[in-house]
């Protein structure tokens, strides 16, 4: 019959979780996770720009946070699980094969306890500083959607204007002076066009008597203006919203990875702490003086 294998025997036995070392490798975890976490932050903030010809790509970005997060769940997990395996108690009359698990179980409510005192911490009002961080540097990452969003927006009035104006540029040496109430209704038109994505017959017609009566054209000729004008315009705010629709895809896509990434490098956390205080508990049972 073979013969099970124990772990050497001791004075006491203990239960079969010791608390104290789970709670002990999860403060660990946790405070190295804190750091290492504004660590990260301070270095994103000093590398990534909202603007594009400043600092490094949005790529970049996720992929440098992507990396950096796995590392902390490593670096933290295996700081954990090895102090909940190096500090538990050791078991009398207990088979190896139990004492493997156990550790693997301490490892694992190591990694576990930490992750949750993570996420309460980042919730609540005493992490409102680091909180402020984390959105900061997340603020960085999707703010070249944001301004481009906004550019894009103050850019339609702008360039609406510009478009207008040039309606009614006279030809060198034959400026006239244009009545201050004809481009605003002119623009009005123009906008509303831009709505429907194009001009009626009656708007370009209208259109090209305005221009006509300010700058000298002939009504065929103002009114094949109006319509190239029109036609540059719509052009020019379709791009711009295509660029801007671009942007703002680009910043789910990095975010959805991020969350994504996030969630494989939990799992790869649990399983390092988990791995580690299998080694912790070993050196704890081999640490015993032999009488």
């Amino acid at each position: 019959m073979a013969t099970a294998t124990f772990a050497a025997d001791v004075p006491r036995d203990g239960g079969a979780v010791s608390w104290g070392a789970v709670f002990a490798g999860a403060a660990g975890a946790a405070a190295l996770s804190l750091v290492l976490f504004v660590l990260g932050t301070g270095l994103g903030l000093a590398v990534v720009s909202p603007w594009a010809q400043d600092g490094i790509s949005g790529t970049t970005a996720t992929v440098s946070t992507i990396i950096w997060v796995t590392i902390v769940q490593l670096l933290a997990s295996v700081l954990g699980g090895y102090l909940a395996g190096r500090l538990r108690s050791r078991w009398v009359t207990v088979h190896t094969n139990e004492v493997f698990f156990r550790d693997t179980a301490h490892g694992f409510l190591a990694w576990a306890v930490s992750t949750l005192l993570m996420a309460a911490l980042m919730s609540s009002a005493l992490g409102a500083v680091l909180a402020t961080g984390a959105k900061a540097g997340s603020a960085v990452v999707g703010a070249a959607a944001t301004a481009a969003t906004a550019a894009t927006a103050a850019g339609e009035g702008d360039s609406t204007g510009y478009f207008v104006d040039s309606l009614f540029r006279g030809a060198p040496g034959n400026a006239q002076s244009v009545d201050a109430n004809r481009v605003p209704e002119a623009t009005r038109i123009f906008t509303n066009g831009l709505k429907s994505g194009e001009l009626s017959p009656a708007d370009t017609q209208y259109l090209g008597q305005l221009v006509a009566a300010n700058t000298g054209l002939s009504q065929p000729d103002a009114e094949r203006r109006v319509t190239d004008t029109f036609t540059r315009l719509d052009s020019n705010v379709r791009e711009a919203t295509a660029k801007a629709k671009q942007v703002a895809d680009e910043a789910r896509k990095a975010s959805a990875w991020l969350a994504l990434w996030l969630v494989v490098s939990l799992l790869i956390g649990a399983f390092v702490a988990s791995l580690a205080a299998t080694f912790g508990g070993r050196l704890r049972d081999s640490s015993v003086l032999k009488t």
